[in-house]
């Protein structure tokens, strides 16, 4: 199972990139082409469209990889057992926020279904469901990092 985990956030990683890589590449193209008075109008669509995803899955891997950003000035004065215990606490409302997102990202992609991109001709819904999904990552995420918190002494 751990194998399986670990090369599905190098997929993940591996998607970021190339979205990110996609995006800076169709804004840079876009902005060449419209200066010649040829723009490629379909390129800020599918920009927006990777945009999201790249943000979702790459808020999982930040979430994944670091601590991100906390403020730990007065947690450090509490005794390791509050420490624990908070951190505790913290994650059940992360992974209660975030299973609220999944369900109503959800909603929000379906409900966008009849919407298009306007150049791709494609549901705009392709784009919401990255909030659902990335951060039903990220909820997965959040659960394996509270349970190698709880078996931490």
């Amino acid at each position: 199972m751990k194998k399986m985990y670990a090369i599905f956030c190098k997929l993940e990683e591996t998607l970021v990139k190339a979205c990110v890589c996609a995006v800076a590449l169709l804004v840079f193209l876009s902005a060449v082409f419209r200066t010649f008075k040829h723009p490629i109008n379909w390129a800020v669509d599918l920009s927006l469209l990777l945009f999201a995803w790249a943000v979702f899955l790459g808020a999982d891997m930040a979430l994944r990889n670091t601590d991100l950003v906390k403020v730990d000035m007065i947690v450090n004065w509490m005794p390791a057992k509050a420490r624990k215990i908070l951190q505790l606490v913290w994650n059940l409302l992360i992974m209660a926020f975030l299973a609220m997102v999944v369900w109503y990202g959800v909603h929000l992609a379906l409900d966008n279904t009849k919407r298009l991109f306007q150049t791709l001709g494609i549901s705009y819904s392709w784009a919401t469901f990255s909030v659902p999904i990335g951060s039903a990552f990220m909820l997965v995420t959040m659960i394996l990092k509270t349970v190698a918190l709880w078996k931490r002494e």
